[in-house]
């Protein structure tokens, strides 16, 4: 089998260039008060006039957060792991006896391979027979980095004021010819082993899933720590279910996603988290100034890296009728040299 993909990895504020990304911007509130727990902002949209905050965060607060709460230095000043440093092979250890009844469920969406708003370049492959020795080969071509594929991001991905974890200066690191010299996705190549917690953020509302553009607030990821019995500890991969792709089934394809406030970026650094990952794209809303902001504070300042896209749809399904809300998870993405990332599908053991 031949592939072919698309990869790059670009300073947050020129996100709007991404090959094939779809632009997640928050529908414009009527008025500046943030939106209450769960809610939704409402009306404006792309192009009319300038933008309004509907985060409970500021840039000035953010730009803050990203030195005042930086891992950069914290592990040495060559260091190109970031938070995966803190999953620790005793960490693993406690991960592998979550592994129960031995059920399996992966956390990864089958590739969307029509055109929509939210699969604006779909996946395309094209399968090849061999002469008459019934061998079939296949090629395939995507770009994994947006709104569309399951995917983890590397700590090249993106930058911040032009630098990236730990201080590395973007320029000096990614080149259009050469990818990422470091902080690459062969990081992953022995595989990712961790406790994963599951954030059914649409269950503790008593909803099939969140209507597009909610914000996910700190609030609501302590009442789920409360209801579900269980809470998120160091070197934890943070896996927030928004329900999207059962609101998708239900309504069809759409693109304004559900995902963090920007306010909930402490609580990131305070847990210790190694790894966040939601069924889109972690952040949603607009603060004038900052975009992305859960992607700059996670990858730069933390260096936490990302799963993107994920369909948390069947071990909600299982967490739900087993009562059990933590479970093993591990991943290995494919360790393209210098890549900027990976299509994945990590897989839950229960």
């Amino acid at each position: 089998m031949t592939m072919r993909f698309w990869t790059r990895a670009v300073p947050a504020g020129l996100v709007l260039a991404m090959a094939g990304t779809v632009l997640i911007q928050a529908l414009q509130p009527q008025n500046t008060a943030p939106p209450p727990s769960g809610q939704q902002a409402q009306g404006g949209g792309r192009g009319r006039g300038p933008q309004v905050n509907d985060s409970r965060t500021t840039k000035e607060e953010l730009e803050r957060w990203m030195t005042e709460l930086s891992n950069w230095g914290r592990w040495g000043k060559d260091d190109q792991l970031g938070a995966m440093n803190l999953v620790t092979p005793a960490k693993r250890k406690q991960a592998l006896a979550l592994a129960k009844t031995g059920e399996t469920v992966s956390l990864s969406h089958n590739p969307l391979m029509e055109k929509a708003v939210d699969a604006p370049d779909p996946f395309d492959h094209s399968v090849s027979i061999i002469g008459g020795a019934g061998i079939a080969v296949e090629k395939q071509d995507y770009s994994f980095h947006g709104s569309t594929f399951s995917h983890l991001d590397a700590l090249c991905h993106v930058s911040h004021d032009g630098k990236l974890y730990n201080g590395f200066l973007f320029s000096d690191v990614v080149t259009k010819e050469g990818g990422c010299s470091k902080l690459s996705i062969t990081a992953f190549k022995n595989g990712i082993v961790t406790r994963g917690i599951l954030l059914d953020i649409p269950r503790l509302k008593g909803v099939p899933y969140l209507e597009a553009a909610t914000h996910v607030y700190r609030e609501d990821i302590e009442a789920w720590e409360k209801q579900a019995g269980i809470k998120v500890a160091p070197g934890d991969a943070l896996l927030l279910r928004t329900g999207r792709w059962a609101r998708r089934e239900k309504v069809g394809p759409f693109s304004n996603l559900s995902g963090y406030d920007g306010s909930v970026a402490p609580f990131l650094k305070q847990r210790d988290i190694a790894l966040i990952g939601s069924d889109g794209i972690q952040d949603v809303g607009t603060v004038p100034g900052f975009a992305l902001p859960i992607h700059q504070f996670a990858l730069v300042a933390l260096g936490v890296d990302i799963f993107d896209n994920l369909d948390l749809e069947a071990v909600a399904e299982t967490a739900a009728r087993l009562h059990r809300w933590e479970f093993l998870l591990f991943a290995a993405p494919i360790p393209t040299t210098t890549g900027t990332g990976s299509l994945i599908n990590p897989i839950a053991v229960f």
